[in-house]
């Protein structure tokens, strides 16, 4: 799952070319994921290193991570069943 979640996220990225000629990538929805490289694949082999990152902190402080292409890494409530 946290495979297919990476390559959904990683579909959604946008690239940018800086004023400086290397490239800028980011995903929108994974606020604060981002990778720079000089070419287009450079950024995006920085920034699916970054996303990995980015998923393990999230997780490791609780925080609410997005849900992309209807997958949902957050921690699911265990309910109790009613005897």
């Amino acid at each position: 799952m946290l495979t297919q979640y990476i390559r959904a996220a990683l579909r959604e990225a946008q690239y940018e070319l800086m004023e400086n000629g290397r490239y800028f990538a980011s995903i929108p929805s994974c606020e604060g994921a981002w990778g720079e490289g000089a070419t287009v694949e450079d950024a995006r082999e920085e920034l699916e290193g970054a996303l990995e990152s980015w998923i393990i902190v999230g997780i490791r402080f609780g925080h609410t991570l997005p849900v992309v292409a209807g997958i949902d890494l957050n921690p699911q409530p265990a309910y109790a069943e009613a005897d």
